[in-house]
C-alpha cells in the first residue's frame, strides 16, 4: 500500500526532493541508500534516461526507508509504468486535462509544475494534486489560489 496518500503529505515527508536523473542502472541504488541514509527519504528519479524505470523499480525494491517517485511524467502511460516500478507519487512539468485524467484513473499522488495562476488553479482543482511552483510564480500561485506550494529550484 502507498504509504503517500496526498502530495500535501509527500512535501511534508520530504521538505527538499532530489530530482534524480540516474544515466547508469548500477548508481541508482548507492545513490538512493546515501540519500536516505543522510535523511532525504523522498526521491524523484526523471524519465529523461533509457534506465529509469529499471531505477525507480531498483531503489523501489532495495532502498529501505525511501519513498521513490517518478518526475518528468508527460504521457498517461508514463503512470502505469510508474506504479508498476514502484513508484510512490509523480511529477509532471505541467498539468493538461490529459495528464489530469491519467493521474485520477491511476490513484498515483501527482505534483504537477505550474509556472501562472491559471496553471496552479487548475492543480488545485484536480484531485490528487498541488502546484509546484517555479521561482517567479510561487508568491503568486500561493496568494491567488491557496495552494500548496513546492518550489522549484533549476
Amino acid at each position: 500500500m502507498n504509504p503517500i496518500v496526498s502530495v500535501l503529505q509527500l512535501m511534508r515527508t520530504g521538505p527538499v526532493i532530489p530530482v534524480i536523473v540516474i544515466e547508469k542502472l548500477e548508481h541508482a541504488v548507492p545513490l538512493a541508500r546515501a540519500l536516505v541514509a543522510g535523511g532525504v527519504r523522498v526521491l524523484e528519479v526523471t524519465l529523461r534516461t533509457a534506465v529509469a524505470i529499471e531505477a525507480v523499480e531498483a531503489i523501489a525494491r532495495q532502498v529501505e526507508g525511501a519513498i521513490v517517485g517518478v518526475g518528468t511524467i508527460t504521457r498517461p502511460d508514463d503512470f502505469a509504468r510508474s506504479i508498476e516500478a514502484g513508484a510512490l507519487f509523480g511529477v509532471s512539468p505541467g498539468l493538461t486535462p490529459v495528464l489530469v485524467e491519467a493521474a485520477k484513473a491511476s490513484g498515483l499522488p501527482l505534483l504537477p509544475g505550474a509556472m501562472t495562476p491559471s496553471d496552479s488553479a487548475t492543480g488545485v482543482a484536480a484531485p490528487g494534486t498541488a502546484a509546484a511552483g517555479a521561482p517567479n510564480g510561487e508568491a503568486i500561485a500561493v496568494s491567488a489560489t491557496g495552494a500548496a506550494v513546492c518550489r522549484a529550484a533549476i
